[in-house]
């Protein structure tokens, strides 16, 4: 009995490490993209200012990185088969960014099409209305922005693999080592 105790124990604090290692990766990644959309946000802030227009989607920028952030926890978790793994880590690089990059794309089409579903009346007339309409300017801006974090992401934690957990932290805050002097020779 007492086994089944200490047993059920051990299990819940399993649990518990596993729950709390989930919400630390999700707040960094949320901090991560966070700085990716503030300079995205910027950039539209800047153009937009130049014609007086003013932007009022922050709402939708915080859902957007709290969406991206659980999008990239959960692809995180796809295993490519054993041939993947094998070859150079720029194949991983390359395919985890488009398949993050999929993702992502079709959640930015699928709430473009779910805002527009009252003006085009229904939402598959609302999806096929962003191909149609200005604003998938705005969304290939938006992909091309969440390209480069999601490659950045996905470069950095190759990095971190080879180099070791809380190592690349490290390399950043502390100083750089000194070069080597290289002494003159006579001639």
């Amino acid at each position: 009995m007492e086994g089944i105790t200490s047993e059920k124990i051990k299990q819940s604090m399993s649990n518990t490490q596993k729950i709390k290692k989930e919400i630390t990766v999700f707040v960094s990644l949320t901090i991560y993209f966070s700085v990716w959309i503030g300079f995205l946000m910027l950039l539209k802030f800047l153009i937009l200012t130049d014609y007086q227009i003013e932007m009022t989607n922050v709402s939708k920028a915080l859902v957007a990185v709290l969406v991206l952030a659980k999008v990239v926890l959960l692809l995180e978790s796809v295993k490519f088969g054993i041939g993947i793994y094998s070859r150079a880590a720029w194949v991983d690089v390359a395919l985890r960014t488009t398949l993050y990059l999929s993702g992502v794309f079709i959640v930015m089409l699928l709430e473009k099409a779910f805002d527009g579903r009252h003006e085009y009346d229904g939402f598959i007339s609302s999806l096929m209305s962003v191909f149609h309409h200005a604003d998938i300017y705005h969304v290939w801006l938006n992909i091309l922005c969440f390209t480069m974090a999601l490659l950045i992401y996905n470069v950095l934690s190759v990095v971190r693999k080879n180099i070791g957990k809380g190592k690349l932290l490290n390399m950043f805050l502390t100083p750089l080592p000194e070069e080597p002097t290289h002494k003159k020779s006579d001639s």
